[in-house]
């Protein structure tokens, strides 16, 4: 393998293979641990909430009525620019 390859083969393995430490508070483990079960590990928590962050997030934009018209509008300005 040249060097190359196997810092590639190297980065692939230790993406999927290595675990890291982050520092939270005591209190802040013992909330996330109220997400899980016994069976859950942190990970395993950890990324249920980051899914439904997600979905929340994806949600929020989709509903949003930021730069938005109502329909009644919509319908107006429509009849205005073709109802020659």
């Amino acid at each position: 393998m040249t060097p190359t390859e196997t810092l590639k083969y190297y980065s692939r393995y230790s993406h999927y293979s290595m675990n890291t430490t982050i520092q939270i508070s005591q209190e802040t483990k013992e909330l996330i641990s109220t997400f899980g079960t016994k069976e859950d590990t942190y990970d395993t928590i950890v990324r249920r909430l980051y899914d439904l962050a997600c979905k929340e997030q994806i949600s929020e934009f989709l509903m949003s009525d930021e730069n938005t018209i109502t329909l009644e509008e919509a319908r107006r300005i429509h009849k205005k620019r073709w109802s020659r």
